[in-house]
């Protein structure tokens, strides 16, 4: 029997789940405008997708704040969610 299209899209996102390194997750937000024009610049001026370039804005302030982190206590409480 062929599979529904709702049965298609929920083995996607299964699959996403491992996939790359650590696996993705979809993220769904709003922004202003202005930020989404500002993420397309970026992009563009890297040459990458805004997948990417979201990514490594958010990547690169994570690591900026881990490295100001002055003990394991305000690490630990900085990485529990």
């Amino acid at each position: 029997m062929a599979t529904s299209n709702a049965e298609r899209q929920a083995a996607y996102r299964q699959r996403r789940a491992t996939a790359s390194d650590n696996g993705e997750r979809k993220l769904g937000v709003y922004v202003s405008t202005g930020v989404k024009l500002a993420l397309a610049r970026l992009a563009k001026r890297y040459d990458v997708t805004e997948k990417e370039m979201l990514e490594r804005l958010i990547t690169d302030a994570d690591e900026t704040v881990k490295k100001s982190l002055h003990d394991d206590g305000d690490f630990e409480n900085y990485l529990a969610l």
